[in-house]
């Protein structure tokens, strides 16, 4: 392949009149071939094949939300086309700067941003030179419109994600997305046309498919027809490439949607962040003498990571990572709002429909924010989600963006042994099923205290050992969790009063903890072809045992579970 300039004098793209292929244009798997396929007579359609207003409402703020949610300024639109979302994005706020490698698209974008009163900042870049042409680092670069897929050489495909990953902050992320080529590789195309390319006008099908080309053909009412090759990249193969880039966390939505069916999806979005946000263990803490310390550092890289994340997104609900209360479902979903239900039951006023107006809540441990979202749309409150991992804050300030609760739900990276809030701060401190992660458990019900207004109350759930239980009898789970016990009921009842609470009760849940470690297990096993998309065959192995030492320890009566209630006097 012969080396291109990154930045093009004369533009003799804008002269071609005919797209320029070969004799026989299934062999040329180059990646230069886009420059002979968007000629200007293409580009001039392609609006017509995208839709923009149609496009906006198949895709919602998806990718505006995805960025805002983690307070990135600067983007680069790598692949601006006639520049839909750079023109998107400004609106949103954000400095961009929009690239492309065909000049043709970048002057339809220059125009089509001007037609609606913006002066875009445009370079024309070979992103295999990216550097060379941008000569600056930014926050987010996002590659949109299966536009990666025009890369036909693997050395190729790993330079332009090494330019990517050298072109953004530290902290920066890339937004990268593609077709679903496992599908029509497998089973052959489809596309509900909902998604990215909606003109109704327009017809866009492969017109030849095999695993290294997939031509597409593009015919417009005028009777006019365009071809591009492109390679059919299957979705682990680029995630496996991300990960070999040096990104830390990739999470992958399909059409928009954190869960999916693997061949359901027209398209997949990759979410490929720099760096994974999490701490290590300093060489100078001691792993002995600092529990409390290893434990946490412990929590935060498990639920960071793919493994994890990819678990309890799929199985365990989609939106919390808490027990369930049984009663009338079988759905672990359901099961586990009618668990923040029935502690909303138990805080005075919110329950039963007469919350106190303005009432703030601080949710300890809130995972992917389930129950803010429930708390705030069902009974009005005002609520803080504070949670060790970014994987999950991130997908948290997502739903709760799209859920159109930005204003009312929060989202703080943060420990719950140290809350970063003042004292009288909250009217209720809540906490589902996370104390147990905790090496220092009475210093999390201090801080409770310390946070809660005078009147306020304490409601909590945590999967427990019971007061009588054996020693060691439930050493496999202390193993797993990395812990040298659990709490206690009695243990907690006691620690709260010492803390300066009033105990309102405990309510006695311990035969839904057997019932909700069985339906996981059995969600997990009945689904592990899916689940191993995201997650090793090691973890799954390890969770399915795990979550049979749950089950056999409360049918032997050393676990119970239940809802604490406590209340700061007034």
């Amino acid at each position: 392949m012969s080396r291109l300039s990154p930045v093009r004098t004369g533009n003799a793209d804008l002269v071609l009149t005919d797209q320029a292929y070969s004799a026989n244009p299934l062999a040329d798997r180059d990646t230069d071939q886009y420059r002979g396929e968007y000629i200007t007579a293409f580009v001039d359609k392609w609006d017509a094949l995208i839709d923009w207003d149609a496009r906006a409402e198949s895709e919602g703020d998806f990718f505006v939300d995805v960025l805002a949610s983690r307070g990135k300024k600067t983007v680069l639109d790598a692949a601006a086309g006639t520049g839909f979302h750079s023109v998107r994005l400004i609106g949103a706020g954000f400095d961009v700067t929009s690239a492309d490698g065909s000049a043709a698209m970048l002057a339809r974008a220059f125009q089509n941003a001007k037609d609606r009163g913006l002066i875009l900042k445009t370079v024309q870049a070979d992103w295999r030179w990216l550097g060379q042409a941008t000569r600056q680092r930014f926050d987010a670069i996002v590659c949109l419109g299966n536009s990666f897929t025009h890369l036909h050489d693997e050395l190729d495909r790993r330079r332009v994600l090494a330019e990517f990953y050298a072109a953004l902050e530290p902290d920066g992320v890339l937004i990268i997305d593609q077709r679903n080529y496992d599908t029509m590789l497998d089973q052959g195309f489809k596309s509900k046309h909902r998604y990215y390319y909606c003109g109704d006008q327009v017809s866009a099908a492969p017109v030849h498919i095999e695993e290294d080309l997939v031509r597409f053909e593009y015919s417009f009412p005028d009777g006019s027809q365009y071809t591009l090759n492109l390679n059919p990249v299957r979705k682990d193969y680029l995630r496996r490439l991300l990960r070999e880039a040096g990104f830390q966390r990739i999470r992958t939505y399909g059409d928009f949607q954190a869960t999916f069916e693997e061949h359901d999806p027209d398209f997949f979005i990759h979410v490929a962040e720099k760096s994974a946000l999490a701490p290590m263990l300093s060489p100078s803490v001691s792993v002995t003498s600092n529990v409390s310390g290893r434990a946490r550092v412990i929590t935060e890289d498990y639920y960071n990571s793919d493994d994890a994340d990819t678990f309890y997104s799929t199985i365990w609900g989609g939106e919390d990572l808490h027990l369930g209360i049984y009663d009338g479902t079988q759905d672990i979903r359901e099961a586990s709002f009618a668990t923040v239900d029935a502690m909303a039951e138990r805080i005075p006023g919110l329950g039963q429909g007469n919350p106190k107006a303005g009432m703030r809540i601080i949710d300890l441990g809130a995972g992917y924010g389930g129950s803010a979202r429930r708390l705030a749309t069902r009974f009005g409150a005002e609520v803080t989600c504070l949670n060790l991992s970014e994987t999950q804050n991130d997908r948290n300030r997502l739903m709760t963006a799209q859920a159109g609760l930005t204003g009312q739900v929060e989202v703080v990276h943060g420990d719950f042994e140290d809350i970063p809030a003042p004292n009288d701060s909250y009217d209720v401190v809540w906490s589902q099923d996370a104390l147990l992660h905790s090496g220092a458990r009475d210093q999390v019900i201090a801080e409770a205290y310390r946070v809660l207004r005078p009147g306020g109350v304490l409601v909590f759930t945590d999967p427990m050992q019971t007061d009588d239980c054996p020693p060691d009898v439930l050493q496999p789970i202390y193993d797993r969790l990395y812990l040298g016990s659990l709490g206690a009921p009695g243990w907690y009842g006691e620690t709260a009063r010492r803390a300066g609470f009033e105990d309102l009760g405990f309510v006695d849940l311990s035969a839904h903890l057997i019932t909700h470690y069985q339906r996981v297990h059995d969600e997990l096993a009945a689904n592990r072809a899916k689940v191993e998309e995201g997650a090793s065959p090691d973890y799954i192995d390890r969770m399915l045992a795990g979550l049979m030492n749950w089950v056999r320890g409360g049918q032997a009566g050393h676990l119970t579970w239940g809802i604490f209630t406590f209340a700061k006097p007034g």
